[in-house]
């Protein structure tokens, strides 16, 4: 019960914040490396996490800790520009509040992105990974303790966790948009301390194509509130068990940037395929 009032207090203060007659119909979160695709939302408005009540604070540097209200490529979307994780401190259920909120405001679908490292020797830095499905590594799950109702089932289907036909948009889009895109499994991990090379070994073992600290956890309370997913990782740094080397934040901060700019016309190409 008092998860779901602090999700309805902070749906309730952004409800009073919107325009009048915009109910966001994409919420976005921009991972490291998208920070620009919230300065291209037109109409915007810029809400501080700080002052929203119940909203954790990101404690990252490269996470700009704002949501932002607006219009991309003509769609009423909401942008949470920076995320939380649980090597913050967090708990699974702080780290999903933004997502049920905006859900709340009228969101149907979740456009989710990240930086990750490639678990494919075969792969390159800079480029990015459309997610067809994922594991979650983390040890904890949003899900855990009373369901609500009102959000989900009890036990929600996770057989298409990542929607069909917004798979199929997207790699349309990079085909037309000539954008080589990797696709694959993303294995979600608590962190922060960053993979061995025997635990790169074993998660590639275990069919994972790209890991990383985030993503999950979010996915997981997208689905249970029946929005439709999809997500796009920037492979920042890729992880050779036979050569390994250090992956220093700032190569990560870079990498991220370059597949960013790939992820932000995929986004707003996929969004222009929506119609009104």
């Amino acid at each position: 019960m008092e998860h779901q009032d602090a999700v309805s207090r902070a749906a309730q203060y952004l409800r009073n914040r919107l325009p009048g007659g915009f109910t966001p119909r994409v919420a976005l979160t921009l991972g490291t490396g998208l920070s620009h695709l919230g300065a291209a939302i037109t109409d915007a408005v810029r809400v501080p996490y700080g002052d929203i009540p119940g909203f954790p604070v990101s404690t990252v540097a490269s996470h700009a800790g704002e949501l932002v209200l607006g219009r991309l490529a003509g769609q009423p979307v909401a942008a949470l520009a920076g995320r939380f994780h649980l090597y913050e401190g967090y708990s699974a259920r702080q780290v999903t509040l933004p997502i049920r909120a905006l859900t709340l405001l009228g969101a149907e679908v979740f456009m989710v992105t990240c930086a990750s490292g490639g678990l494919d020797p075969a792969m390159e830095a800079g480029r990015v990974m459309l997610i067809t499905d994922h594991i979650n590594f983390t040890g904890d799950n949003p899900l855990i303790g009373l369901n609500v109702d009102e959000w989900g089932e009890r036990f929600p289907d996770m057989s298409q966790v990542y929607d069909p036909q917004l798979i199929a948009l997207a790699r349309s889009v990079a085909r037309v948009l000539g954008i080589q895109m990797y696709q694959g499994v993303y294995v979600g991990l608590k962190g922060p301390s960053m993979e061995t090379p025997a635990e790169t070994r074993m998660l590639r073992t275990l069919g994972g194509d790209a890991v990383g600290m985030s993503t999950v956890l979010e996915v997981i309370a997208a689905r249970h509130m029946g929005l439709r997913v999809m997500g796009l990782a920037a492979i920042s740094n890729v992880n050779d068990p036979e050569d390994m080397r250090p992956s220093p934040i700032d190569l990560v901060i870079e990498n991220a940037g370059k597949a960013g700019e790939d992820m932000s016309r995929i986004i707003t190409g996929v969004l222009k395929e929506f119609g009104p």
